[in-house]
């Protein structure tokens, strides 16, 4: 941080400012902003895929604001609002390097960096919150192509041996297989399983493209752990830019004390 780039001790000492140094690893007061943030937001987004994927209809969701905003259940076999599907294995392993970040930006951090503290509890509570799922909640996925060989999305699930045969392959849906899906054996390309994370609400808006076409504003089903590493994220941008604004405001006056000195 823009006030700790200079003279730091894991004892404490003085910036370049001339203020003591104290790490927030040493300060209660930054631990606890850090891990209540982190454990609040865990616990609200593990509770709420548990209560999405419990009491949301498959099919029909919940409408939480008409043409706004509904619970829509999906099983996203990517990353951050579906980006990057099927890619699980590269995606805990970047989690795993991104909480690594997280405690490292925390233990270089000064014990009055607050926003910055509440900032990294968010990403860390988003990135366990994902994390957990891509570990823990294991499904079928099936690559499928339709008649005319053209790719289809992929579908996770979870295959019903005792239903599929020659013909046919059935994927009950996540978790209590109320609901199949059947795919023709022959449009199959290929079946594994892997961790998914469960999202569930869907933004509404679209925008008409005329002849009835309509176009999705935000196509993207998410969950509160992708909201909370956005906040996150968004919240470490600010300090950064406002420790940037500092250290060259803090150069301006250096410079404009040494023109003075060298004038006198």
């Amino acid at each position: 941080m823009a006030e700790q780039t200079s003279h730091r001790s894991s004892n404490g000492s003085a910036d370049s400012s001339g203020h003591h140094f104290v790490s927030a690893i040493r300060s209660p007061a930054s631990h606890a902003r850090l891990w209540l943030v982190a454990i609040i937001g865990i616990v609200a987004d593990l509770w709420s895929k548990h209560w999405a994927f419990t009491n949301v209809d498959p099919d029909k969701g919940i409408i939480i604001v008409k043409n706004l905003a509904r619970f829509q259940r999906s099983l996203n076999t990517g990353a951050l609002f579906g980006l990057g599907k099927g890619l699980t294995p590269i995606f805990v392993a970047a989690s795993i390097l991104a909480l690594a970040f997280v405690l490292y930006l925390f233990v270089q951090s000064g014990r009055e960096r607050w926003s910055l503290h509440i900032a990294l509890g968010l990403v860390l509570a988003g990135a366990l919150g994902n994390l957990h799922d891509r570990i823990f909640v294991i499904v079928d996925v099936v690559e499928h192509a339709d008649r005319q060989g053209r790719p289809r999305p992929l579908e996770p699930g979870l295959i019903n041996e005792a239903e599929s045969n020659d013909k046919y392959l059935v994927i009950d849906n996540y978790p209590e297989r109320s609901r199949q899906f059947s795919i023709n054996r022959d449009q199959v390309i290929r079946t594994w399983r892997q961790g998914v994370v469960r999202d569930f609400v869907k933004m509404e808006p679209r925008i008409p493209l005329g002849g009835g076409r309509w176009k999705d504003i935000w196509p993207w089903v998410y969950n509160i752990a992708d909201v909370l590493l956005v906040a996150g994220v968004a919240i470490l941008m600010l300090n950064f830019w406002k420790e940037r604004r500092e250290m060259r405001a803090a150069q301006g006056q250096q410079e404009a004390a040494a023109s003075a000195a060298k004038s006198v």
